[in-house]
């Protein structure tokens, strides 16, 4: 990320993210001024810039909100996981019409596909059905949770047409027969929009189509995935070390326990450079069993930095506003964030046994 984004991105965080922290975490305030500033510098834009300068950017763009609010990165990433979504769709009327909506921040939206994630993992069923009708497909079924969902927002689908067919489209959230409800009570991750969503006979009419190409299409759309996951914890991570080496610093007696900030810091700093070379190269489906890998590996570090974290901050840790027990509780999310931990452990010997 160039200084200048890495400037801009700091001026928005500490304006409409860092005096919000508390409120996003406890009351489940929704930093919704934080994704529009963002796509209202031209951060999200991505005319005139290739493919692996856009990545740097957006991996960049997250783990500086991360540091900070885990709540409003993983927001960011639902912006940028509908927007990769639509870069890649052939349908002209969405490349000329949502994508410059939602790159500018004037539109939001929240990514409803973990469930078609979770299938093409052969974890579960698809809960969409998509039925062919005039100009369009009506879209009955039921998702138990997609984030940044807010009046007015977009939401992206993958719905099933028959055993060998599933398709893609985005929707307004005002859709006739789309019904929200909001999830709240979450230990972490308030402020994240979260609602479950019920179809009836939803109409998703052609120019709103991403692809009727499903399983082709998500091959090429899910490395960007997850590849923009792994920053949430490596930002976490890097504000776990910042308050490790301040307790340390405070006491010196820390020195004596087993895990220190400095073996965790090489981690960090090993899979940040991992993911930037990732970034770089040209066709990313072809190193999706490495993004699969090192998404593990940042799960792990991640979590070893927020329990550091906890051990150094003592007391200072249990207080129910504490930042150190905020990232803890933050990490617990990353851990069951799709693909979750059980999955990519699952998948581990596989991935390791297969060519990259």
């Amino acid at each position: 990320m160039e200084t200048t984004d890495t400037e801009k991105i700091n001026r928005i965080i500490k304006k409409h993210v860092i005096p919000f922290v508390k409120d996003i975490d406890t009351l489940g305030y929704y930093p919704e001024s934080f994704l529009r500033e963002t796509g209202k510098a031209g951060l999200l834009n991505s005319s005139k810039l290739t493919e692996d300068l856009i990545r740097k950017r957006e991996i960049g763009l997250i783990e500086q909100a991360a540091k900070h609010c885990m709540t409003s990165a993983f927001l960011l990433w639902c912006q940028l996981a509908a927007i990769a979504s639509l870069r890649l769709s052939h349908n002209s009327s969405i490349k000329d019409t949502i994508l410059p909506l939602l790159e500018s921040g004037e539109g939001l939206a929240g990514p409803g596909l973990s469930n078609g994630l979770k299938f093409y993992a052969g974890v579960e069923p698809i809960r969409l059905q998509a039925v062919r009708t005039e100009a369009g497909y009506r879209v009955t079924g039921s998702l138990p949770s997609v984030s940044n969902l807010d009046q007015g927002n977009w939401l992206t689908i993958l719905a099933s047409v028959n055993e060998n067919r599933r398709i893609m489209g985005i929707l307004p959230v005002q859709s006739q027969g789309l019904s929200l409800k909001e999830k709240t009570g979450f230990i972490g991750m308030n402020g994240t929009k979260t609602n479950s969503c019920s179809f009836d006979q939803v109409f998703l009419p052609d120019k709103w189509v991403i692809t009727e190409e499903s399983d082709v299409f998500i091959e090429k759309l899910r490395p960007t995935l997850v590849l923009y996951q792994i920053p949430l914890g490596i930002g976490v991570s890097s504000a776990a070390l910042t308050s490790m080496y301040y307790a340390r610093g405070k006491m010196p007696e820390l020195q004596y326990l087993k895990v220190q900030p400095e073996e965790l810091e090489r981690d960090v700093d090993e899979i940040r450079k991992r993911i930037y070379c990732l970034a770089d190269l040209p066709n990313l489906p072809k190193v999706g069993k490495e993004m699969l890998l090192t998404r593990l590996d940042v799960v792990h570090v991640t979590s070893k930095a927020v329990y550091g974290d906890m051990l150094f901050s003592g007391g200072r840790a249990y207080l129910k506003e504490s930042s150190s027990f905020r990232r803890l509780r933050e990490s617990y999310f990353l851990v069951n964030l799709t693909p979750t931990l059980k999955q990519l452990e699952k998948l581990k010997g596989t991935i390791k046994a297969g060519p990259s």
